[in-house]
């Protein structure tokens, strides 16, 4: 099999030939992981940003959290499997550049009406569907994208590094966030994202790559009612694939709860253990730098587990980081404890993203690389769209700490599933041609 970036024949993940590779070297990875960067660390400071401003200067109920955490994955949820035909479709470059610059201009629309004293929920939350349909064709793209830079034994690695680019960006992002609200206020802080991404956009629009669109029709959907053909081409890779399956329904499921938890998580932090916006974006900032650490391991754990249970394990610490927040007293020590919780979901991140993303890229031909990338992440952050509102609704019924308890038993159950499933047994290196052969 050709290298589709520099014409080396691409060999299982561990071999020689696969550490040889310098990252670097294939065309447009090091432009792809700068504006990666640049965009993620805006996007922590926005991610603190709106949410003190929802809940400290909006005053918004659990339920409205809910609502406006609901409200970006919601296009995910409507369209996320038109945008996988959409990115199978075109160059993936141009949607990349166009959905970054989109999102620096919506995002900077927030700051002015706040100013202007107009920024309301339901305002806030139309803006946020709008920004979650152009984040929606840009994570389309952007998966799909990272394959055709970089050979394929080297996909672990890749987005490895990325996620290491995003984590030291978590590290910093969140707790000059925590700084720039105290001092500027929430509304202003998220200039900052619109900047990134305006910086990010930049970059990619000086990428070049190697990825002509895929014809319309080609593949088992040839012949067919083309776009519905498609979509279902697809939705049946993922869900017909035997290990991609359980491993997408577990992350479903996963999503719910989790999307539930992190929706309860900041009033809760907020507002009954008062650790405020400085303390939460040095929690945020500690998940951070427990995503580095994870993305430094997970290479190897992945050539010495195998991806499964690799991703079995980080799937087990996510529980363990939520009892940390959940068993936390009020007062000085809740900072520290809510910090702890942090970082260990942030190892658990960096440990299993890099690994699972990359065996589902290694699985999946190129031609279906947009749609199955969409079709699990549209049900994932879809999903979202159903499990924030509701951990909102029970906060608000049942209160906090109840609510964070059922999170704990659902995040904790999708891991003993997964551990159960025949994805435990997945290894990237079976998913790779053998070397020497096309």
């Amino acid at each position: 099999m050709e290298s589709r970036a520099t014409g080396a024949r691409a060999e299982p993940a561990g071999s020689g030939r696969s550490e040889a590779i310098r990252l670097w070297d294939f065309p447009g990875y090091g432009k792809l992981w700068t504006a990666t960067a640049v965009s993620a660390f805006g996007t922590h400071v926005t991610a603190l940003a709106l949410q003190v401003l929802v809940v400290v200067t909006l005053h918004a109920s659990a339920t409205e959290v809910g609502v406006i955490n609901a409200s970006r994955w919601v296009p995910y949820l409507c369209f996320g499997l038109l945008a996988g035909v959409l990115a199978d479709r075109s160059r993936r470059r141009p949607i990349l550049v166009g959905t970054d610059l989109g999102r620096a201009g919506l995002l900077a629309l927030i700051p002015v009406l706040a100013v202007v004293d107009w920024l309301t929920i339901p305002l806030l939350a139309a803006f946020l569907v709008v920004f979650g349909v152009l984040s929606l064709l840009n994570d389309a793209a952007y998966q799909s994208f990272v394959p055709a830079l970089v050979d394929p034994a080297a996909l672990t690695r890749a987005n490895a590094r990325l996620d290491q680019g995003a984590s030291v960006a978590r590290t910093t992002g969140p707790a000059l966030a925590g700084g720039l609200v105290t001092v500027l206020g929430a509304p202003l802080a998220v200039l900052v994202d619109a900047a990134s991404y305006l910086g990010s956009g930049l970059i990619l629009a000086t990428v070049r790559a190697d990825e002509p669109p895929t014809p319309r029709g080609s593949g088992a959907s040839a012949g067919r009612s083309g776009l519905w053909a498609e979509l279902r081409e697809g939705v049946a890779w993922v869900y017909r694939h035997p290990m991609l399956a359980p491993y997408a329904v577990t992350s479903h499921v996963w999503f719910v709860f989790n999307s539930a938890l992190f929706t309860v998580f900041v009033p809760y932090v907020l507002r009954d253990l008062r650790i405020g916006a400085l303390g939460l974006g040095v929690a945020y900032a500690a998940a951070g730098v427990g995503g580095v650490l994870g993305n430094a391991v997970s290479a190897r754990a992945g050539r010495g587990l195998g991806v499964g249970w690799t991703v079995v394990t980080a799937q087990c610490l996510f529980p363990v980081a939520f009892l940390a927040v959940v068993l936390s007293p009020a007062g000085s020590v809740a900072c520290g404890m809510v910090a702890a919780g942090q970082f260990l979901f942030g190892v658990a991140v960096g440990l299993g993203s890099p690994n699972e993303l990359s065996y589902r890229q290694a699985v999946t031909p190129g031609r279906l690389q947009g749609r199955m990338n969409a079709t699990i992440r549209s049900m994932n952050w879809g999903l979202t769209a159903v499990g924030a509102p509701l951990g909102g609704l029970a906060a608000d019924v049942i209160g906090y700490r109840p609510t964070l308890w059922i999170g704990i038993v659902g995040v904790a159950g999708t891991a003993v599933a997964l551990a159960l499933s025949r994805f435990r047994h997945a290894r990237i290196s079976d998913a790779l041609p053998e070397p020497g052969r096309d």
